[in-house]
């Protein structure tokens, strides 16, 4: 019969005590990231299993946390979900949870949804994504003393719960850069209808921002669109058409850069060119240049944060939310 596996046979493997091994499978952020690294090299290793029931009995948690999954509006943009659910899952994994999944179709619906789930499940928390000015989603689960993250900045309102966002403006930044240093001055950029959100607003910032630092004028070079590869290219024909038009796009998708691209027939070193946002597998096969967002350290961050904000302190205070904004980073190919 096979020895049993326990958690003073990992701490044995790994070198440390059982509290460290515990703490790692508990409450990950209060260990470093090398001893956290080798004691779960050895968990896989010795295959370890934790025990659910037992964990929860002497937790109290459930080790169960829900997200909200959208409708894929096209392949390129649901890929960038795919990229952060999986990370999330791996993320949630490593640290002992699972993730419970369910739909919504507007902020409203979604708070129901929260009220329904709390009533027939245990949940231990959420996390959020697409968050905006006024969200009423996190203001209900803060009443009620529900632990959350977000994937997203709360814009311009206190910061009084965690979250975990990309730096939008400084992706567009680094690829408006990218084109001025390629010569080019005529910067167009396609995004979002001006009442599209604040992650509308931080990615054309970024653009907007560098033309003005470089003694360039923008005015004139901006086309708000609904995401959709359809929609880069008509915003980009559109742009080609003003007087002086644009040699180069920055675009706030990888969508409507797509569209974009088709939307000139030239070839060669005159074809105008584009950068995209969200480096999807589609920029990737194409050779088209694209802002990369670090999406699988933000799952793993949220999980980290949330899993802090899980941890009261022994007074039974809740620790101090954390707040965490990524650089994103510009991957060139031939498009841009």
């Amino acid at each position: 019969m096979a020895e049993k596996i326990t958690i003073s046979t990992v701490a044995e493997h790994a070198r440390v005590s059982r509290q460290t091994v515990s703490n790692v499978l508990n409450s990950p952020h209060l260990v470093r990231e090398e001893t956290r690294e080798r004691v779960l090299a050895s968990v896989q290793a010795l295959g370890y299993r934790v025990s659910q029931a037992a964990r929860q009995m002497r937790t109290g948690r459930s080790r169960l946390l829900a997200l909200r999954i959208d409708a894929v509006r096209d392949g390129i943009h649901g890929s960038v979900l795919d990229r952060f659910l999986h990370g999330l899952t791996e993320s949630a994994d490593v640290a002992g949870y699972r993730l419970m999944l369910y739909t919504a179709a507007d902020a409203a619906a979604e708070i129901a949804t929260f009220d329904d789930l709390l009533g027939a499940y245990e949940l231990d928390g959420f996390v959020l994504d697409s968050t905006h000015r006024g969200d009423a989603r996190t203001a209900w689960l803060a009443e009620r003393d529900v632990p959350f993250v977000t994937f997203g900045r709360p814009w311009g309102e206190p910061g009084w719960h965690p979250w975990v966002d990309v730096d939008g403006a400084a992706g567009t930044e680094q690829a408006t850069r990218h084109l001025l240093a390629a010569g080019h001055r005529r910067i167009g950029f396609i995004g979002w209808p001006e009442d599209d959100g604040e992650v509308a607003d931080d990615r054309r910032t970024g653009w907007a921002r560098t033309l003005h630092a470089s003694g360039l004028d923008p005015t004139g070079l901006h086309v708000g669109m609904p995401d959709g590869i359809a929609e880069g290219e008509h915003a980009a024909r559109d742009l080609l058409a003003i007087p002086d038009p644009p040699t180069a796009l920055v675009c706030a998708s990888d969508s409507l850069a797509l569209g974009a691209l088709s939307a000139d027939d030239r070839t060669g070193p005159g074809r105008l060119a584009v950068i995209g946002f969200d480096d999807t597998p589609v920029a990737q096969a194409i050779g088209m240049t694209s802002v990369s967002q670090p999406l699988a350290e933000v799952a793993g961050r949220c999980i980290d944060l949330l899993i802090h904000r899980l941890d009261r302190t022994p007074d039974g205070k809740v620790p101090q939310p954390e707040q965490i904004l990524l650089p994103p980073r510009l991957v060139v190919r031939s498009s841009g």
